[in-house]
């Protein structure tokens, strides 16, 4: 049973039913009904037009669930249109689902969630797992989702800068359970890129790519995290990095500079130095000065006060450092980094116990637990 290509064909089969007029949330419950007969059938009996015979039987289920529903009469039109049996159409209507998924009224939970079922294939087991909630959690949270969209018309213009927004939180929650949400947030992204011709997008799939690359060399063999500048770049996919750095030159070359080429940008940057030492900070700071401009985001100056650090020197980095709010997340990491690097080490080793208390998950908080211990035993060598 080739699972992959039932995930290929749900967004397809999902946006035929909601452009026949069915409204969201009971096309989606039609095509998971449909995704289970295919398991049970196509093994013993595969059809020779999967899409298709995928959107027959979920036509069907839709229209048996309408016709038990007390509100059949408000619906008449709907099933007086079903269309005469043939071939499926070839259009890829996935970019509209992307649009709905993201929709505004929707919190950034829910739109990663809903877009990871009714885009991704991802079962709400699947989700919950990889969100590490509860099964019925995450039902509840598709649920109000699906309700949600279902008031909102398919043919409305959708918003780029969102459904980008989304597909980067999904790619930012790493792994966990039996669903790798980076390599599904680049499979979202390269179908995104595949059926919209805009930069962004070209620099986000870049994004993904050259960070993605390097995922084998960012843990070692018990787990702990490897920083940047340790990391054994042997273990880099050249290939990836490659393709992120085409994919960016391509985009960079249109003069439409956003937020997530700018990203890219940086991440190329890492990924063309031999060594850490080599690394050119001098373009980083520059990189996001442009960030800066583009987003004045504080997690973007606080990124900027690490390479002014390494390119200008600790103490420029820690006066950088000094202009924002010390509330925010990894700022105490920063200092103890940059304050170690300024051959301050007591300093830096109360500070990265005090950022291991505030470290979002676990393995952060046992890596600046070991660097803390490290400079104590360091400093109470003679």
């Amino acid at each position: 049973m080739d699972e992959a290509l039932l995930r290929r064909l749900t967004p397809g089969v999902l946006a035929a039913l909601v452009r026949r007029g069915a409204d969201f949330a009971a096309a989606e419950d039609a095509v998971q009904d449909a995704l289970l007969e295919a398991l049970r059938v196509w093994p013993a009996d595969p059809p020779r037009d999967a899409k298709g015979w995928m959107i027959a039987v979920a036509w069907r289920r839709f229209l048996d669930a309408v016709r038990a529903d007390a509100a059949r009469r408000r619906r008449e039109d709907v099933l007086e249109e079903e269309p005469a049996p043939g071939p499926a159409p070839a259009a890829d209507d996935t970019l509209q689902l992307y649009f709905l998924c993201a929709h505004p009224a929707l919190s950034p939970s829910s739109a990663v969630a809903l877009t990871l079922r009714a885009v991704g294939g991802l079962t709400t087991r699947q989700i919950a797992q990889a969100y590490l909630v509860p099964e019925a959690t995450m039902a509840q949270r598709i649920s109000r989702a699906k309700r949600t969209v279902s008031r909102v018309r398919l043919d409305r213009p959708g918003d780029v800068a969102t459904v980008l927004r989304v597909l980067y939180l999904v790619f930012n929650e790493g792994y966990h359970g039996d669903v790798d949400l980076a390599a599904e947030a680049i499979r979202l992204t390269r179908q995104l890129a595949a059926a919209v011709d805009h930069p962004e997008v070209a620099g986000l799939l870049a994004l993904m790519l050259l960070h993605h690359a390097r995922r084998a060399a960012r843990t070692a063999s018990d787990g702990s995290l490897v920083p940047l500048a340790e990391q054994d770049r042997g273990r880099w996919d050249t290939a990836l990095i490659a393709e992120g750095v085409a994919i960016l030159q391509a985009a960079l070359a249109r003069d439409r500079l956003g937020e997530f080429q700018a990203q890219a940008a940086v991440a190329a940057l890492h990924a063309d130095a031999p060594t850490a030492g080599e690394t050119d900070w001098v373009q980083i700071v520059e990189w996001y000065d442009e960030l800066t401009r583009l987003t004045d985001n504080p997690v973007v100056r606080l990124n900027r006060a690490v390479a002014v650090g390494l390119a200008d020197g600790p103490r420029a980095g820690l006066a950088a450092l000094a202009e924002l709010d010390p509330a925010l997340p990894r700022h105490t990491a920063v200092a103890a980094y940059l304050h170690e690097r300024a051959g301050d080490l007591a300093t830096a080793a109360r500070l990265y116990a005090e950022a291991a208390h505030k470290a979002p998950n676990l393995a952060e908080r046992d890596h600046l637990t070991r660097q803390a211990a490290r400079l104590n035993t360091t400093r109470r060598r003679p």
